[in-house]
Order: structure tokens, then C-alpha cells, then sequence
């Protein structure tokens, strides 16, 4: 199968010209346009990376104001589109005119094919720049993250400072989060970046393990301690020697459990069941839940005393419901792992694919999120990813296209993360997406202690 040809939009409503313009540009697909709605139809069903405007359009061929018009809405539609305009009314003051709202390059006519094949080759140069430059920032997210975290929201990136600084300290850390939310990714991260490295990153369910048995995981039996126990066997807190303990669901420890678990925090020391010799074991401790620990301790179903034994630092992630762009993020990163595994042909996500995933409000967070994209990587038929291969209904493609005056006074934050990342973390398209400077959009990150 030959490559797809480069999708060329030409927007010039002389049919000699289209005629000249289709037959110069073999080397692209070309799609013509004659007036404004063919023009922002053809670019949203194409979505090309260039387009050549001519700015004088019916139905006001002697002057610029439905190129102009046009232009101004490819450019809020999907900003990293190379403009590259052409007029013979007063030329010089209109491309310079249209060059400061957005365009890329400019052309006089009559046209000079060879001279505008050279500027639309360099604009697709340019353009496939740039999305390669996106490309490698996207596989870069949550590179020196723990636990290779995907993120580019300011709470959960304030909370893997947290843990990066805690790391290389024994104090025990209490993970709260939904269910979904990447805690024993966090755990696990924090074990790699301390000391504890080499040692061994042990995890335990408390929730999946029946009351009765969760007692011999922690602490081991020894052999004849109860009918079946044919062998000594080390628990989970044994195994974790010289690493880290990983306590997923510690509200669902039973109280009188707690209490031998509490004498663990303190003493360092356990019993096997069955056992009479004390153990020490060093281990760091970290915990995780999604129940309300402090409400627990209130209905008398949680020990105070080993609350504050476990939450000596308390890290809080939020859903990914309140995590704007990070779905994106995440899927444009998880996708590519999924289709060297299932679907090798796999390229990405249309355009609809990709508002779905930021429109969605994801009750299951991340591990839905791995479930949809896993149930897409198996289900898509072509090179990408729709919303029906997802499970999800179509976004509205103009909502992918965020305008930061729109948004400014209700959702400044939600605005600036989400074209970030849409932007793939390219600074210059967030901006575009914004409608505002490269410059503002940096003071916006630093006012709002936004990371990109």
C-alpha cells in the first residue's frame, strides 16, 4: 500500500487556478475550496496541515473580508494549521495583516507556482517538525515522575514532590485516593527512588483476603500453628525485609487485627502465628485507602493511634474526573504500549476520539481509562483509535479547540491543562489553542504553579 499523501486544502474560488493548483501538487492530496463554508467544512473533515487562502472570496471578491473571516476561524478551529495566504488587493498591507493574526507565510498574485511550492513544502516541514517535537514531549510524560506517573495537574504534581522529598526518609506514608487512582503506582515509585531499592517492594490487599486469613499473610505461621499449616511460612512483613511494605486498603484491616499491626509500628517486631520467637524486621511502611480514615476513627472502626502510626505523611490524589488533560495524556501514552501488544497497526486517535476521552467523566479513573484503551487497542480496525472503538459517544470536535477568553472567568486552570494537554506539551500550540502569547501563557503557568 502506497503512503497516504499530505492532505493540501486550497481555498481560491478562480476554477483555472484550482485547476493549475490540483495539477502542481502531485505530491499532495489536494482538497479545493471555493468559499467560507467549504473551506471550514473541508477543514474539519481534513484537518490539513496547510491551507493557501486566497483572501479575496466571494461574496467579496475585491476586497479581504471573508478571507480574513476564514482565516480567523481556521486559526481558533485548529491552531497549528500553516496558513499560507495570497491577495491582489492591496497585498502587502493584507499579508502583513493576516501574517500578525496567525498566518504562516504569505504569496502574491499572480501566482509564481514554483515560488509557492517552495513555501508550502517548508510549511509541511515544518508541521511534521512539530509534531514529532509533540510526539517525543508526549512519550516524555511522567519521565523523573515516581513511578513514571502521567500527569500535568498541579495538585497530583504537588504530590509527587511530596514523595520525591519523602523518599529517601523511613517516615510511613498514607496514600488516600479512589479506587483507580495509580496509589500503589505512587507506592512502588517511592520504593525505587529510596534507599530501599534493592530490597524487595512487597504489596498486600487487605480487602481481597478473607478477615481469617489476612492475619497468617502479614505475619507468617509457623508450622502446626492450625489444621493445613503443614509448613512455616514467612508473612508478607517478612518478605518485605530490607524493602518496602506496601498496605493497599488498610481500612479494611479488622480491629483486632489493628491492634498487632499497631504493635508492629511501634516495636518493629513480630510474632509468627503459632510462634514464640520475636522477629525484628526493618521495613518501610506505606499505606493506601479510599475510605475516610478520620470518620472511621469517629464510628470507633479505625484505632486513632494507628492512624497517626500510618499517616506520618499524608498524600492525597484526586479522581481523574478533577484532573483536566490528564486522560489525554495518559492515553496518548498507554496507547502506545497497548498496540505493540494487541495492535501493532495502531497510530493514535481522531480528533472526535481524543474530546471524548477529555469529555469523559471517568468513574473508574485510571483503571477504566486502561480498560477502554485496552478494549480500543483490540477493537479499532484502522490505524486510529475512534470513540466507538473506546465505548464512548463522539466529543464535539470544536470542544478539542479550547479559547482561553471564553473560558478565563470560570476556568482559567481547566482551560490552560487541558490545551497543554492537547498540545502534547508544546508550549507554542497551548498558546495558540489559548488564543493568547507564548509569553502570557507563561506567566498564567508560574501565576497558577502550572507544570508543562
Amino acid at each position: 500500500m502506497l503512503p497516504k499523501k499530505p492532505i493540501l486544502l486550497v481555498v481560491e474560488d478562480d476554477e483555472g487556478l484550482q485547476r493549475q493548483l490540483r495539477w502542481a501538487y502531485e505530491d499532495y492530496e489536494v482538497v479545493i475550496a471555493g468559499d467560507r463554508k467549504a473551506a471550514i467544512d473541508a477543514l474539519r473533515a481534513n484537518e490539513p496541515a496547510v491551507v493557501t487562502l486566497d483572501l479575496g472570496l466571494p461574496p467579496d471578491p475585491d476586497g479581504t473580508s471573508e478571507g480574513f473571516a476564514i482565516l480567523e476561524t481556521i486559526l481558533s478551529l485548529k491552531p497549528d494549521t500553516k496558513v499560507i495566504v495570497a491577495s491582489g488587493h492591496g497585498a502587502h498591507e493584507g499579508a502583513l495583516r493576516a501574517v500578525a493574526m496567525g498566518a504562516y507565510d504569505y504569496y502574491h498574485k499572480p501566482v509564481d507556482i514554483d515560488e509557492l511550492g517552495l513555501i508550502v513544502k517548508r510549511a509541511f516541514e515544518l508541521s511534521s517538525l512539530e509534531q514529532e517535537n509533540a510526539r517525543l514531549a508526549a512519550e516524555q510524560a511522567g519521565e523523573g515522575n515516581p513511578g513514571g506517573f502521567i500527569t500535568a495537574d498541579p495538585v497530583v504534581l504537588k504530590a509527587l514532590k511530596t514523595i520525591q522529598r519523602v523518599a529517601a526518609t523511613d517516615v510511613s506514608v498514607l496514600l488516600l485516593g479512589a479506587s483507580g487512582t495509580g496509589k500503589e503506582v505512587l507506592a512502588r515509585g517511592l520504593h525505587q527512588a529510596s534507599p530501599r531499592r534493592e530490597g524487595e517492594f512487597v504489596a498486600i490487599n487487605c480487602a481481597a483476603i478473607p478477615d481469617t486469613l489476612l492475619e497468617a499473610e502479614l505475619f507468617g505461621y509457623e508450622k502446626g500453628a492450625f489444621t493445613g499449616a503443614v509448613r512455616t511460612a514467612e508473612g508478607k512483613i517478612e518478605l518485605a525485609q530490607g524493602g518496602t511494605l506496601f498496605l493497599d486498603e488498610i481500612g479494611d484491616v479488622p480491629l483486632p487485627l489493628q491492634v498487632k499491626l499497631l504493635r508492629f509500628l511501634q516495636e518493629r517486631v513480630i510474632e509468627r502465628i503459632g510462634g514464640r520467637k520475636a522477629i525484628e524486621v526493618d521495613t518501610r511502611i506505606v499505606a493506601a485507602t479510599h475510605q475516610d480514615l478520620p470518620a472511621m476513627i469517629a464510628d470507633g472502626r479505625f484505632r486513632e493511634d494507628l492512624y497517626y502510626r500510618l499517616a506520618e505523611i499524608v498524600v492525597t490524589i484526586p479522581p481523574l474526573s478533577e484532573r483536566p488533560g490528564d486522560a489525554v495524556l495518559i492515553a496518548r501514552q498507554q496507547i502506545k504500549r497497548y498496540a505493540r501488544e494487541l495492535n501493532p497497526q495502531l497510530r493514535g486517535f481522531t480528533p472526535e476520539a481524543i474530546a471524548a476521552l477529555d469529555a469523559w467523566s471517568w468513574p473508574g479513573n485510571v483503571r477504566e481509562l486502561e480498560n477502554r484503551l485496552k478494549r480500543a487497542a483490540i477493537m479499532a480496525e484502522g490505524k486510529m483509535v475512534t470513540a466507538d472503538d473506546l465505548d464512548l459517544s463522539p466529543g464535539r470536535e470544536d470542544g478539542g479547540f479550547l479559547n482561553l477568553r471564553a473560558a478565563r472567568e470560570q476556568a482559567d486552570r481547566t482551560a490552560i491543562t487541558r490545551a497543554i494537554a492537547r498540545a502534547e506539551g508544546n508550549i507554542s500550540n497551548a498558546a495558540k489553542l489559548l488564543g493568547i502569547s507564548r509569553p502570557t501563557l507563561y506567566d498564567l503557568l508560574k501565576q497558577y504553579g502550572i507544570s508543562a
